[in-house]
């Protein structure tokens, strides 16, 4: 069976809760990525940051991006995978919280992320097209 560690992107980068948003948003572009793990200075994974958070609930809100800081963006407790849970939990928790990239966490630490394109190169069409379908309705 399909593990999350065998389709995660590895090697995930968080932002700090404490950096600001502008900071995040470079990090994004240099990484070529669209989603960041947020981690307190506890090391714990607080959420997801998204290019969309950014445009949406700072830009948009009018907020300066150098002083709204990325933690403020964390919304309730992060929802995440573990490294060894199989595909069917990995379309089961993305569908349930309607989330298109899950980090994986193997025991405490950050190991990678699985996104919705990992899930869709990995797994048959008729499961990926259930998922497609879970979370692009309300």
């Amino acid at each position: 069976m399909t593990k999350a560690r065998d389709i995660m992107t590895g090697g995930a980068e968080c932002v700090g809760a404490r950096e600001s948003v502008l900071d995040a948003a470079r990090k994004m572009k240099d990484l070529g990525v669209g989603a960041l793990p947020i981690c307190g200075t506890d090391n714990k994974l607080k959420g997801m940051l998204t290019d969309r958070d950014i445009v949406v609930k700072v830009l948009g809100a009018g907020k300066d991006p150098a002083t709204c800081l990325s933690g403020d963006l964390a919304q309730g407790e992060a929802v995440t995978i573990g490294a060894d849970d199989d595909a069917e939990e990995i379309l089961r928790t993305m569908t349930t919280h309607k989330v298109r990239r899950l980090p994986v966490i193997d025991g405490h630490d950050l190991v990678g992320v699985v996104a919705q394109a990992d899930v869709a190169r990995a797994l048959p069409d008729p499961k990926v097209g259930d998922l497609l379908e879970a979370l692009s309705t309300d």
